[in-house]
C-alpha cells in the first residue's frame, strides 16, 4: 500500500478510535519510508521491511524537549563507538511504548564541530542503557500509551544505523522527506478522521434535538444550520488537499524543495480545520457534550493534540515562508 491508501484506511480507523490510528501510524510512519526507499531501487532498509514480516513493531523517537526541529536537530547526543553509536538523551512522545520492538531515533554527532551530523538509528526492545518512565496522564489520545524513553548511553549496532546526514536543513535527503511524508500524513489523516466524526455526531444529534421554543428538531435553526455548513464546507476543503498531497507523493510528483511546503502545510490545515469542526460541533451540541458518557468529550480531548504534533503553529509557518521566499531554512536568526 502507498501513501495515499494508508492515508484513508488511517482516517477510517480514526473515526471510531483516534489513538489507536495515531499509535500504528507511528509505526508505519517507518515501514512506508522503509518501502518507498526500496521501490526507488534504495535497500538500505530492506532488513526494516523483513524485521515487520516477522512481527516487529517499530516506534518513533523524535520528540525532545527543548528542540523545535524534529529529525533535523537534536538535543540527543549520538557517540561514535566501535561497532555502532551510543545515544544519551531523553525522547517523549513514545506512542506504542509498550509493545515496540524497535525504536526508531536519532541524536547529534558533535565529534566534529564543524560539521554535526545527524545520526538516525533503531534500537532494539533487548538494548541496555534505556528505561521507561510512565509520564503519559494527557488531555487527549490517552490509549496511544506515549511514555517517556531515557537513552543513557544505549547502544545501536552500524546494522541498524539508517541514515548519516548533516545537522539542519542540509539534512533534507529522500529518507528525511520520506520521514516527514509519512509522519505528517499519517498525522494529518488521523484528525481528518476525527473531524468527520465530528460532523456526523452533530448532524445525528440535531435531526433529534428539540427546544420548546421550536416546531421542530433544531436541524431547522438557522444559527444551526450555519454552524453546520461551516463544518461541512471545512471539512470539503481540507480533504481534497489532504489526498493530493498523499496522491502525489505516491505517484512520486517532483516537487523538489516545494514539497515542504505541501507536506508541512497540508498537514497545518488539515488540524486547523479539524480543529474548527470539533470546536463547532461541541457548541452545537451543548451541555451533554462535556459529559463522559458523550463520544464528543474524547473526540474534543482527542482533536486537540493535532498542534502538539510536528510542526507546530510557528515552525510550520517558518519553514513554508523560507521556502517560498528563497531563504535558507537553516540560515539565522530565527525568530526569538
Amino acid at each position: 500500500m502507498n501513501l495515499a491508501q494508508v492515508s484513508q484506511n488511517q482516517r477510517r480507523i480514526a473515526y471510531y478510535a483516534p489513538a489507536t490510528s495515531l499509535a500504528v501510524g507511528m509505526h508505519f510512519y517507518w515501514t512506508g519510508l522503509a518501502a518507498d526507499m526500496w521501490n526507488s531501487g534504495d535497500k538500505s532498509l530492506e532488513w526494516l521491511l523483513r524485521e515487520t514480516v516477522n512481527g516487529h513493531v517499530f516506534a518513533v523517537g523524535h520528540a525532545e524537549s527543548g528542540n523545535d526541529l524534529p529529525a533535523l536537530l537534536s538535543t540527543t547526543k549520538a557517540e561514535k563507538v566501535e561497532g555502532g553509536y551510543r545515544f544519551t538523551g531523553r525522547k517523549s512522545f513514545g506512542s506504542l511504548t509498550p509493545v515496540w520492538t524497535y525504536l526508531g531515533l536519532h541524536g547529534i554527532d558533535t565529534s566534529d564541530p564543524d560539521n554535526p551530523q545527524i545520526i538516525h538509528g533503531f534500537m532494539p526492545r533487548d538494548a541496555k542503557d534505556f528505561r521507561i518512565e510512565e509520564v503519559w496522564d494527557t488531555l487527549g489520545m490517552r490509549a496511544t500509551c506515549s511514555q517517556d524513553t531515557v537513552l543513557d548511553g544505549a547502544f545501536v549496532p552500524d546494522k541498524y544505523i539508517g541514515r548519516i546526514v548533516p545537522a539542519g536543513a542540509a539534512g533534507i535527503d529522500q529518507f528525511v522527506l520520506g520521514i516527514f511524508a509519512w509522519g505528517l500524513m499519517c498525522f494529518s489523516s488521523v484528525y481528518y478522521g476525527i473531524a468527520q466524526r465530528a460532523m456526523d455526531l452533530t448532524i445525528e444529534s440535531v435531526q433529534s434535538k428539540t427546544s420548546i421554543a421550536l416546531t421542530r428538531s433544531m436541524a431547522h435553526h438557522p444559527e444551526v444550520q450555519h454552524a453546520v455548513a461551516s463544518m461541512v464546507m471545512e471539512l470539503e476543503s481540507i480533504g481534497p488537499q489532504l489526498d493530493r498531497v498523499t496522491e502525489e507523493w505516491s505517484k512520486g510528483v517532483d516537487h523538489g524543495q516545494d514539497w515542504a511546503i505541501k507536506i508541512i502545510g497540508g498537514k497545518y490545515k488539515v488540524v486547523e480545520g479539524a480543529w474548527k469542526i470539533v470546536d463547532t460541533a461541541l457548541d452545537v451540541m451543548g451541555g451533554f457534550g462535556i459529559f463522559k458518557q458523550s463520544p464528543i468529550e474524547r473526540i474534543w480531548r482527542d482533536a486537540r493534540l493535532g498542534r502538539i504534533h510536528p510542526g507546530n503553529y510557528a515552525l510550520s509557518h517558518e519553514f513554508v515562508a523560507k521556502i517560498a521566499l528563497g531563504v535558507n531554512p537553516d540560515e539565522p536568526p530565527r525568530w526569538g
